[in-house]
């Protein structure tokens, strides 16, 4: 047994209890250090390289990573930062980071934004170009930057367009 104040009072414990109170003190230290090492600046290096390789697949993942992908605030200023600067392909008139709408074009790169910053570790740099390598990659041909005010939200990415306005509806 040993005796410890707590709030003012004695309270005894048991050997048993200590214990627990340790592995449990050690646990919440262990979770503390995981939270504020997934908020540090991005490195790059974890090791994987993302690669494109299939629109259709690739574009239904990311726009599930944007839908289940919970940023922290400092990886939302990765976020911001990678895409501000970068012009929206559907509307260049707006960033990538604020598109016009929420397309399925916007969708998808805001998704491979967070998985690249979430879970690749990517910086802001690196994800603008990898982001910028996406648009390439959707439609080798480039975009006109006015497809959102051309009536292109209803045509495939390769065509100039958004892919559709809902995830449920995609457009190849």
């Amino acid at each position: 047994m040993m005796a410890m104040r707590v709030a003012g009072m004695i309270v005894k414990i048991s050997r048993s209890q200590q214990v627990l109170i340790s592995v449990a003190a050690a646990a919440m230290i262990g979770v503390a250090a995981f939270a504020v090492a997934k908020t540090q600046p991005s490195t790059g290096d974890s090791g994987s390289a993302v690669e494109f390789e299939d629109v259709r697949r690739e574009t239904m993942e990311y726009i599930e990573y944007n839908r289940t992908i919970v940023l922290t605030v400092a990886q939302e200023r990765v976020k911001e930062e990678a895409l501000s600067s970068l012009p929206a392909p559907c509307c260049n008139d707006r960033s990538a980071h604020t598109c016009c709408c929420t397309c399925n074009s916007a969708r998808a790169w805001w998704g491979l934004a967070k998985h690249l910053i979430a879970d690749e570790g990517y910086n802001a740099e690196q994800v603008r170009t990898k982001v910028s390598e996406w648009f390439d990659f959707i439609n080798p041909g480039g975009f006109s930057g006015d497809s959102c005010y051309t009536g292109g939200c209803g045509r495939s990415f390769a065509e100039n367009g958004c892919g559709g306005m809902s995830s449920s509806r995609l457009v190849f």
